[in-house]
């Protein structure tokens, strides 16, 4: 059974990709013989395409590039050299350092949104994934809407019932995206100074966020990654050993692909007394810790539950104090504790007049204090859409858990939908979900009944992290830019941590954390700068 839609190309296409790309026909593949800038270019092009890599490079990229003398490269040449040292100081020294110097640009197409969080999981890497704000997701790949099928689902007696339903859901979105756009025109009429066009982007941006809810985790997105050879194996070993069929079956493909770049790097991840051994242990603790939660807690239905949608569960109460003696600390000769101690004797006024100075004038959110502020930490405790935890998880300098994607939370109903008179409709998408992962979990572990679940059902996660990983992600996501459901969380992040957690200072550091309401149209903005870069360089 082909799971993957396999592209298309001419001759000659074919003949320029093969210089570029380990394979034409598979949903993995590295690019190879570009240089870098062309690969970061290409990979953030990509975020915001809905075509695939290897057809963007071709519609975008190749004309911009010298090609003439490219007809010869080959991958693999000083491999055997490479692979030489690499045995000698890493299997005869066990110098893992060495798996961290070589790097590969891998694109993973055709991935559910399941899958993409798994791929995003490591701290080490970089990632683009395609952006539900910017690709319409009524468009159809190789004939057929863009969602995983699962063999194994395919296969039971509820294959044709979860292409059905799919079907459904996806019919949902693309009747009811015309629909946002008109009563988003209707509220926010376009104004003089803008073009036809960044009205129109704005326009579709806001009807798909508002929309987004609806598509399932089944819908497949495209990540473009870059890593090393060493956090690829480590990701490799977690692929391996992971619930979800389409997770290892992935990884055997990108383990096949990085081997046509980075074999070295890579020489345990298969190796029974190595690998194996590493990935068998990361299955069995996990399935041990998951029969006992089930012993010692239980199930708990929580449906209609007054629960806090955020949660500050424990913080340091000495924060604010130990961030002043941090941000004293290297401008001293005096050991941490006599600082600290000190510290506790001033008065709020000194302690204040520190933590402004280490702030400064921060004329940007990019302008950031330095690392006393990773010195006091937040835990907090969330329950938000999916669609939400999609892009808070993508900030990987954090620790970030979750729970299983199910319907048991409810899901949340964006203001626009029952204002436009759609309500009804997208209330009966949910119901759809509902019932599909219902019946699939009396078949599937939950792993694979998540694929029916739509977006806009909530998921609890946790997150912890230092004030400086909190700055950056506060003041990032509560930017008028972003979607309304991730700035609630990130809105609400911030005032627990003044209020709650009593941290007024730590809290006024952020200067850039935006309160305001939701905006009228948030790519409003971005969109006419945009406008004005393409201007100025015509």
């Amino acid at each position: 059974m082909t799971v993957y839609v396999a592209e298309e190309f001419t001759d000659s296409e074919a003949d320029i990709l093969r210089r570029y790309f380990t394979n034409l026909d598979e949903p993995v593949f590295c690019l190879v013989n570009l240089p870098e800038v062309v690969k970061g270019a290409l990979f953030a092009r990509y975020s915001r395409s809905p075509k695939s890599l290897r057809r963007l490079f071709l519609d975008e990229f190749v004309h911009d590039l010298d090609i003439a003398g490219d007809a010869s490269f080959d991958a693999t040449v000083g491999l055997a050299r490479a692979e030489e040292l690499y045995d000698r100081v890493f299997f005869e020294y066990g110098d893992d350092s060495v798996a961290q110097l070589g790097g590969v640009h891998l694109a993973c197409e055709q991935a559910s949104n399941l899958l993409t969080k798994v791929l995003e999981w490591g701290r080490l890497m970089s990632y683009l994934e395609q952006s539900t704000r910017y690709i319409a997701y009524d468009a159809r790949l190789g004939g057929r809407y863009r969602y995983y099928r699962d063999p194994q689902i395919l296969q039971s007696t509820l294959g044709t019932r979860y292409v059905a339903d799919m079907d459904r859901l996806f019919d949902a979105y693309a009747e009811l995206v015309p629909v946002l756009q008109e009563f988003f025109k209707e509220r926010f009429p376009k104004e003089d100074a803008d073009s036809d066009f960044v009205y129109r982007q704005a326009i579709r941006a806001k009807a798909f966020d508002a929309l987004r809810g609806i598509l399932p985790a089944a819908a497949v997105s495209n990540v473009g990654i870059y890593g090393t050879g060493q956090a690829y194996e480590a990701l490799l070993l977690r692929m391996r050993a992971h619930p979800l069929p389409e997770a290892r079956a992935y990884a055997d493909l990108m383990l096949r692909e990085l081997r046509k770049v980075i074999p070295s790097f890579l020489k345990r991840v298969d190796l029974a007394n190595r690998g194996g051994a590493w990935s068998a242990y990361l299955a069995s603790t996990r399935t041990a810790t998951a029969e006992l939660a089930d012993r010692l807690l239980g199930a708990v239905d929580t449906a209609g539950a007054d629960l806090p949608a955020v949660d500050l569960v424990d913080f340091d109460p000495d924060a604010e104090i130990k961030v002043v003696a941090e941000a004293l600390y290297p401008h001293s000769s005096l050991p941490e504790r006599t600082i600290e101690d000190r510290v506790r004797a001033m008065g709020v006024d000194d302690r204040l007049a520190v933590l402004r100075a280490y702030a400064g004038e921060r004329s940007n959110r990019r302008h950031r204090p330095g690392r006393a502020l990773e010195r006091p930490f937040y835990r907090f405790d969330i329950v938000a859409d999916y669609g939400a935890f999609r892009d808070l998880q993508r900030h990987r300098m954090l620790t970030i858990d979750w729970q299983a994607l199910t319907p048991r939370h409810g899901y949340d109903r964006p203001e626009a939908v029952e204002a436009a008179g759609v309500g009804e409709a997208f209330d009966a998408a949910m119901a759809r979900s509902a019932a599909l992962f219902d019946d699939l979990a009396t078949q599937f572990p939950t792993a694979q009944a998540s694929y029916a679940v739509c977006l806009a059902y909530r998921l609890r996660f946790s997150m912890q992290l230092n004030a400086r990983e909190a700055m950056h992600l506060l003041e990032l996501r509560t930017g008028p830019q972003g979607h309304p459901a991730y700035r609630l969380v990130a809105q609400e992040m911030h005032r627990q941590i003044a209020e709650v957690a009593g941290h007024h200072a730590i809290a006024e550091m952020m200067g850039f954390v935006d309160h305001t309401p939701e905006p009228r149209l948030e790519r409003i903005d971005a969109e006419r700068r945009a406008e004005q870069r393409r201007l100025g360089r015509s």
